[in-house]
């Protein structure tokens, strides 16, 4: 099931967004409401929303793909890597990714990757304090389901 698909979440007092093509999530958004035309079916969306609802689903099996330059795609990788529950500091996930986290370059490298990081939920920016894609209320709101 290709193409944008989209549900009013109540616990993220939003709509989740989600971007399929070739079998593969390419986007993950969090609008204020579903597109008119996105289709409101889809067997990951019913997954995201057993998540939301408490369900201990660790989305390690759906595939991503990160159209985004290699440093950052290393970066979002070691995201995946974050256990369920878990939040992190930029610094600890730089060393995850194989960067020094005593240079300032690479702390920001970090940054850029988090901000431009095009699926999260399934590359779970909210368990890294800091800037993310995911909106810092849905952030709030996810850290504390997983709690």
């Amino acid at each position: 099931m290709e193409g944008i698909h989209a549900h009013e979440s109540p616990t993220l007092g939003r709509a989740v967004q989600l971007g399929v093509a070739g079998g593969r999530v390419i986007s993950v958004s969090f609008p204020e409401t579903p597109p008119a035309d996105a289709d409101p079916d889809h067997p990951l969306l019913d997954r995201i929303f057993d998540y939301l609802d408490g369900d201990d689903d660790h989305f390690d099996d759906v595939t991503v793909a990160l159209t985004v330059p290699t440093e950052q795609r290393e970066v979002l990788e070691a995201v995946r890597t974050v256990p369920y529950g878990e939040t992190i500091g930029v610094a600890r996930l730089a060393r995850l990714a194989g960067l020094d986290d005593d240079e300032e370059s690479d702390l920001e490298a970090v940054r850029t990757a988090l901000r431009s990081n095009p699926t999260p939920l399934f590359v779970p920016d909210h368990r890294i304090t800091g800037p993310g894609a995911t909106p810092p209320d849905v952030a709030e709101r996810l850290r504390a389901l997983e709690a």
